[in-house]
């Protein structure tokens, strides 16, 4: 059964922001689905297992981007 997670990306302003986001999310193992809303900053994590938060903090820092929070 999959499980998803809400977070706040922070500093995202255009299409290829929530590009770079998606993918480096994407790569987190176990990841199976990313969606990233531009206007609100919201990040949607849908994954096999629990996600490490820090795994998607980290990924979301690679992107350039800070995390602000989970829900």
């Amino acid at each position: 059964m999959s499980q998803t997670s809400t977070y706040t990306v922070v500093g995202m302003t255009c299409g290829h922001c929530v590009s770079s986001v998606s993918e480096e999310v994407g790569a987190v193992s176990g990841v199976e689905r990313v969606e990233v809303d531009l206007e609100t900053g919201s990040l949607t994590v849908t994954a096999t297992a629990p996600v490490d938060e820090a795994a998607v903090r980290a990924a979301v820092e690679d992107a350039g981007y800070t995390l602000a929070g989970a829900s």
